[in-house]
């Protein structure tokens, strides 16, 4: 037998090999994982057998080596999965093993199992690489006993430095000499990278960790814990939840009511149907997903609910186990421990049904028979994956859809245009929910001018005084305040008063941003960290201004100026374990009036008390260089707006601008979504953006130094045009992106539009093999939600 492999790892390639004869030819399923040898040293690697075939389909000439051994006796990836990876690699022009690296749990991807042997009353365990050097007649003795079921295959316990594991205990600044290099090295290494095992932290930070490691624990700086043993999931069923609590069991709406029953309709008849839950902020869209997914698993089908944030993912954990507590229902996002994955990956095997509730990686887990697929927030940005492995959850959660004959459901308040004009085609149902579960009104909103002179306060330096006396109000009357900055740390830039430069990075050219709680200047893009104070990097002088602001800043500011505590809720806050939770416990105990924060508070979080909700910035995105630009303005502020006057007080929205006369100002002021839409889709139809188009872009990059890649950029952008020409394909630049440096890499991209995704593929697979490539990296992103 001859067996089809992906690869995966470098080069991710198909190979073909030799099926171990012992095993029958039933054994050798696609989707199992197999170890094969590679080169001429026959080092082995982690493979998918794709397909078996009976006769060799390499000529005579070539050898074929025998595979080393199975890592599974059954297929952990799915048939469904392997189509799914099949569709991805002809979409993106990649190879299956690269699609199959991107999604599979860093564990499944390596050969850490073991054949577990229980012969003349003696058990031992036989590593995979030792069974490699076996001779024919050991191999043939062992394929019989794991036929027989003699012998297992087991996952390899990990060492004692593999599953010891450090997290944080303290917030900056940290509780540390400022010459204690190596400590400082730790407490910066696991704030940015989150918790690590011994073994990583000693690979990336040298040998002398291990004494850091023990004064760090010994000061309670940081923790000690088994990898598999912190769980959020574990964290969430304790006796003390830390989210907020969760909302009583109440009756639907007839809105509610009505959508319920047309969607539990369209599940019951087994076929591919998606629908839009269209509802405002506080409608209740959440208990109709619960509902449905109720219904769903009491068919005995699977449930899929995903939202674009951890924290409403644990919101959401939360309110399931509150409102249906039988439920049997797990959680999956990328936070999670890697051991905790690998085993929720190994579990999903049984029939029985279940919902999972996760971020957009669970989209790849190999869940038992779906009946329903449900997209919370389905216009939000993170629903796309730029990095690695390029892909849409929306695309992803159709084809899922569409194998297993289910019911995939949209939900937003305000919907992707591109999703809302499918619907207005009848391309998908639209169930509405127009107003509130509460039946109150949505909250007004207000313009504050803050390009007046002398509009800004001087105790709050990004508040107005209209915002600041109207927040004090709120205060005065006990209730709570939201404001919103989509800027973290301290300042955005740090100005040089001697010679008028800014700090910038010396990889990105890119402003470096000031985290004053770490005494650290930050490039928010690669990473790069400088400490501060320390000289200018161009005139060594030592005197600096803090230029703009950012959640950190307004937090101090607040906090000064109020006299109370101001909690902060962003990236830089919720790194900890338990840290996001414990925030929103707070703010929702009321132990803090005002809560501070990015976009992380937009969405989802229901606290009865906001009254009032800042967003300091508004106008901030309307300029960046993205046709979504004003769309993704227009769902940000919504949204957050939706936080206000959720309880049974009336709630009130501030939003502060600089440019009054933007033409999105009275949409957003009535929450009127349509004319928005029509507006902006007659905009996007004058210039041929989606959803009259299709977009992609080419990106192209090379390091600063090479002098060789201009010149084969020129060629292969010549080669592009001719392409795009010949089959109608409009394609503007390369231009410098509007990040023209990151990592070290001068940056160009191409914009393609085309009636069809076919065209554009044709365009960069035949323009690339035209020209020789040496330093230029080249890159497809199909749908680009990053435009930067």
């Amino acid at each position: 037998m001859y067996l089809s492999i992906a690869l995966l790892s470098a080069p991710y390639t198909n190979l073909t090999y030799k099926a171990l004869p012992r095993f029958p030819e039933s054994f050798w399923k696609p989707g199992l994982r197999l170890a094969i040898p590679l080169g001429k040293g026959g080092s082995l690697r982690t493979g998918i057998l794709l397909s078996v075939s009976p006769t060799n389909p390499l000529p005579p000439s070539i050898p074929i080596k025998t595979i080393a051994w199975p890592l599974e006796e059954s297929p952990l990836i799915p048939h469904e999965l392997l189509l799914l990876m099949e569709e991805m690699s002809k979409r993106q022009g990649e190879s299956i093993g690269r699609m199959a690296a991107g999604f599979l749990p860093k564990g499944l991807k390596d050969l850490s199992v073991s054949l577990h042997r229980v012969k003349d009353n003696t058990a031992s365990l036989l590593p995979i690489a030792a069974i490699a050097h076996f001779d024919e007649s050991q191999k043939d003795e062992l394929a019989k006993e794991m036929l027989a079921g003699t012998a297992k295959i087991l996952a390899t316990k990990k060492q004692a430095k593999d599953e010891e594991c450090f997290a944080l205990n303290v917030d900056p600044p940290w509780p540390v000499r400022p010459n204690a290099k190596v400590q400082l090295a730790v407490l910066e290494y696991l704030f940015n990278h989150g918790p690590k095992n011994r073994k990583h932290l000693a690979s990336a930070l040298g040998k002398g960790v291990t004494a850091a490691l023990t004064s760090l624990r010994e000061a309670n700086a940081i923790t000690l814990f088994r990898e598999e043993s912190q769980d959020t999931e574990a964290i969430l069923s304790s006796n003390a939840p830390l989210l907020a609590p969760a909302p009583p069991p109440f009756a639907l709406n007839a809105d509610q009511e009505k959508a319920l029953a047309h969607l539990t309709t369209a599940l019951s008849s087994h076929t591919h149907t998606t629908s839009l839950l269209y509802g405002v902020t506080g409608s209740g869209k959440t208990a109709v997903y619960l509902a449905l997914a109720r219904t769903c698993l009491q068919s005995g089908r699977s449930v899929l609910l995903l939202v674009p944030e951890v924290a409403l993912a644990l919101k959401i954990l939360q309110d399931t186990k509150a409102l249906y507590p039988d439920l049997p229902v797990v959680l999956y996002h990328g936070y999670q421990p890697q051991r905790s994955r690998e085993h929720l990956w190994r579990s999903l095997h049984s029939p029985h049904p279940l919902l999972v509730i996760g971020t957009r990686s669970a989209l790849f887990l190999p869940i038992h028979d779906l009946g329903l697929i449900i997209l919370d927030e389905e216009h939000d940005s993170s629903f796309k994956q730029d990095d690695g492995l390029s892909y849409h959850a929306k695309e992803i959660a159709w084809f899922r859809a569409s194998f297993n004959a289910c019911l995939l459901v949209l939900g937003s308040a305000t919907p992707d245009v591109r999703t809302f004009y499918a619907a207005k085609q009848g391309h998908l149902a639209i169930d509405p929910l127009p107003t509130r579960i509460s039946g109150k009104a949505l909250p007004p909103i207000e313009l504050v001018n803050l390009a007046e002179r002398n509009s800004l306060s001087k105790a709050v330096s990004l508040l107005a005084n209209k915002s600041l006396a109207i927040l004090e109000e709120t205060l005065a009357r006990n209730e709570q305040a939201v404001i919103l900055l989509n800027r973290r740390g301290y300042a955005p830039q740090m100005f040089c008063v001697a010679c008028g430069k800014t700090e910038r990075c010396p990889d990105c050219e890119i402003g470096l941003t000031y985290h004053k709680a770490r005494n650290k200047l930050v490039c928010h893009f690669c990473g790069y960290t400088k400490d501060f104070p320390s000289p200018c990097s161009h005139c060594g002088a030592a005197t600096f201004l803090p230029l703009g602001e950012g959640t950190e800043r307004i937090t101090e500011e607040l906090s000064s100026y109020l006299g109370q505590n101001v909690l902060r809720l962003d990236r830089d806050t919720t790194r900890r374990s338990g840290q996001m939770e414990a925030i929103l416990k707070a703010f929702a105990n009321q132990e803090a009036p005002v809560l501070v924060g990015t976009q992380m508070l937009s969405k989802g979080h229901h606290f009865p008390n906001v009254t009032l909700v800042i967003a300091a910035n508004a106008d901030m995105g309307l300029s960046m260089p993205d046709y979504r630009a004003v769309e993704r303005t227009f769902q940000l502020l919504l949204q957050s707006a939706g936080r206000a006057g959720r309880g049974a007080l009336q709630g009130r929205v501030l939003l502060q601008t600089r440019d009054l006369g933007h033409y999105c100002w009275p949409y957003i002021l009535n929450y009127d979504y349509e004319h928005f839409f029509e507006e902006e889709l007659a905009r996007r139809k004058k210039l041929r953006y989606p959803p009259f188009a299709k977009l992609a872009l080419i990106r192209f990059s090379y390091p600063r130094e090479e002098h060789e890649s201009p010149t084969e950029l020129s060629n292969l952008a010549d080669a592009l045009r001719e392409e795009a020409k010949k089959l109608g394909v409009t394609l503007l630049g390369p231009a410098p992106s509007p990040h023209p440096v990151l990592l070290g890499r001068n940056r160009f991209q191409c914009l393609l539009k085309a009636n069809d995704w076919g065209s554009i593929r044709a365009v960069f697979s035949q323009g690339t093999q035209r020209v020789r490539i040496k330093h230029l990296r080249v890159s497809l992103d199909l749908d680009p939600v990053n435009m930067l």
